[in-house]
């Protein structure tokens, strides 16, 4: 049948209007992956992951700032209020999309109408009356911070035009800076978007994904973390100028008699017991679990930590007995974010390392720490890559036997109470770690229709049959059972070389301890103002010669030396480190000399050493 030139130009306009609507949608898109872009790379300038929570006030002013925001308190206010414990990543692009940036016009608007006369001018006088008078109150010192700076300011007057273009430049500087730190993580950047595999140090070419237990919902995935994913260096710059370097020398030598003795009547106090792992990052960083204790009332308690000791297997090394472990003990006040170092665990019996004390009632944050120093990359060679699964004489799919021990050993690991078997917390902290997702009540009961379990817990032979699940999906390829084992600090001969299991003891003698894994996460700015904090109180003090404004803390206990460098001054400073002639001992660093670059009124952590 033939149609007619009206129908033909009807159709025509149809076509046209849905193409406009095609490219508008696709503009569209673009315009909203823009902006996530960005908001991400807001997000990873102040956190380490987007998984990362927003916890405080501070933390939430300081990643709007990296979003070209310039917020007020009012603003804070708005989304921080009495009820919120923290927000997430969602929950701040909501808010950037809500607080879009201030235009110049606009500020030149607001100067204007306290500039009458058009001048381009405001009176210092006028400023420090509006500013501390009305509105949101400022301080004379932050008035004084802006009427101060030379480049727009001159004869009492403020040229607010030029104030304008630098505030601008600012904000458009902190998020090309964000921008540009995620474009060159290469890491980073696939992450965000989830279009492209990589390849592992090993040669291994990694999934866009690693299933989940979401697979039983036959939900799309996001693209899942392999190790290391959303680390930066932990190490400062060393390129940058300082107005002055010193060299310090450190050496093993121990002054301190450090050994655990436990109470003999420890049978009788009432004990706690829980898992976790040091996870090493492809940066070098590490991760680990943190902990909440809740102790009921005062009462001496004893507090240890060490390697967990896993089966060992004939021709498998044990590479994580040998790491040294610690454990920072804070105590919670009013808020979370107000946490007071109480003790940590200097004493040591062998691979063992705590404390005996007396405790008030309360509940208490458990920081685990580990120096580095043993627990850091290596480059061993490896003959072959273990083979994980195989087809049985049925043309089964099967798991081999020596990946099902390594599966035994992961089981150990995250069964963090030690009741044999898996709670939803407990493989959730699995599962965050080796696929970046977690899996809720729904999925968890869709769980208990394909999986042994009991009383709502997998067990291990359900953990075995969830693994031999991954292989069936993939038609026997193991490359996402590698994700998981290389995530979890496995390499191709199934050799755990790259995390430390450890476990943490707590006895009290008057009442029942309770402890909870709460966090997976990397060292926090608690943990590093702890280590500061106890190194400054029981450690030795020296000034450095010819510098009296750089002191260097160094506390030696057991085998353990740790150093805080304190700069007094008010410049940037370079401290060389110099080990060359302390022969027996193991620098964090790898490294007999190095260099450490100190802000100015500040004090860092940079120096760990072991005696081998």
């Amino acid at each position: 049948m033939a149609s007619s030139p009206g129908s033909n130009a009807a159709l025509a306009d149809q076509k046209g209007t849905h193409s406009e609507v095609s490219q508008a949608k696709k503009s569209q898109h673009a315009e909203e992956a823009i902006f996530y872009k960005n908001c991400r790379a807001a997000y990873l300038t102040v956190f380490k992951s987007s998984l990362e929570n927003i916890k405080s006030k501070e933390q939430l002013t300081l990643v709007l700032q990296q979003a070209g925001r310039n917020p007020s308190q009012k603003t804070i206010n708005k989304y921080w209020t009495s009820q919120t414990t923290t927000l997430n990543f969602d929950d701040f692009c909501t808010i950037l999309k809500e607080e879009t940036p201030a235009a110049k016009t606009q500020l030149l608007e607001a100067f204007g109408k306290i500039d009458t006369d058009n001048t381009g001018y405001i009176l210092h006088d006028e400023l420090y009356k509006l500013l501390t008078t009305e509105g949101e109150k400022m301080t004379l010192d932050e008035v004084n911070a802006i009427t101060k700076l030379p480049d727009f300011n001159c004869n009492g007057k403020l040229d607010y035009k030029k104030f304008c273009d630098l505030y601008m430049t600012t904000s458009e500087q902190c998020c090309r800076t964000a921008l540009e730190k995620l474009e060159a993580d290469d890491r980073l950047r696939h992450r965000q978007f989830g279009s492209e595999a990589e390849t592992s140090p090993e040669g291994l070419t990694l999934p866009v994904s690693k299933p989940s237990l979401k697979i039983l919902r036959k939900t799309d995935h996001r693209p899942a973390p392999t190790k290391g994913d959303s680390r930066s260096p932990s190490r400062p710059a060393q390129s940058c100028k300082a107005s002055s370097s010193s060299t310090i020398s450190v050496c093993a030598s121990s002054n301190r008699s450090t050994n655990l003795i436990e109470p003999s009547t420890m049978k009788e106090w009432q004990c706690a017991q829980s898992k976790g792992c040091f996870y090493l990052e492809e940066d070098g960083e590490i991760v680990s679990h943190k902990y909440r204790l809740h102790l009921p009332q005062r009462s001496t308690v004893c507090i240890t930590i060490k390697p967990l000791h896993l089966r060992q297997i004939e021709g498998k090394s044990c590479h994580w007995l040998s790491v040294d472990t610690a454990l920072y003990v804070l105590k919670e006040n009013e808020t979370q974010e107000n946490l007071q170092l109480v003790c940590f665990t200097d004493q040591q019996n062998k691979e063992m390392f705590g404390w005996k004390g007396e405790l008030p009632s309360g509940v208490y944050w458990l920081l685990p720490f580990t120096t580095g120093c043993r627990l850091k990359k290596v480059k061993t060679p490896i003959t072959g890559e273990a083979k994980l699964v195989y087809r049985d004489e049925d043309g089964e799919l099967a798991l081999t036997k020596e990946f099902r021990a390594a599966l035994l050993d992961i089981f150990e690991t995250i069964d963090l109470d030690g009741n044999g078997l898996l709670s939803l917390e407990e493989y959730n902290f699995f599962e965050l770690r080796t696929s970046g997702e977690t899996c809720d009540e729904e999925v968890w009961a869709m769980c208990k229709e394909n999986f042994d379990m009991k009383k709502n817990e997998l067990t291990r032979q359900g953990f075995m049959d969830l693994n031999l699940m991954e292989a069936n999906d993939r038609e026997g390829d193991p490359s996402d059972l590698w994700v998981t084992l290389l995530s979890l600090g496995y390499n191709k001969a199934l050799e755990m070389t790259e995390a430390c299991p450890f476990v943490i003891d707590i006895c009290a003698e008057k009442c029942k301890p309770r402890i909870k894994a709460i966090y997976l996460e990397a060292g926090s700015w608690q943990l590093n103002r702890a280590i500061c904090k106890s190194v400054v109180n029981k450690g030795d003090a020296k000034v450095m010669d010819g510098c009296e404004n750089i002191i260097v803390y160094t506390y030696r206990t057991g085998m353990r030396i740790t150093s805080v460098i304190e700069n007094k001054s008010d410049n940037k400073v370079i401290v060389h480190v110099n080990n060359e002639q302390s022969r027996n001992c193991l620098s964090n660093r790898g490294l007999a000399v190095f260099a450490v670059e100190v802000a100015p009124k500040s004090m860092m952590v940079r120096i760990y050493c072991l005696a081998i």
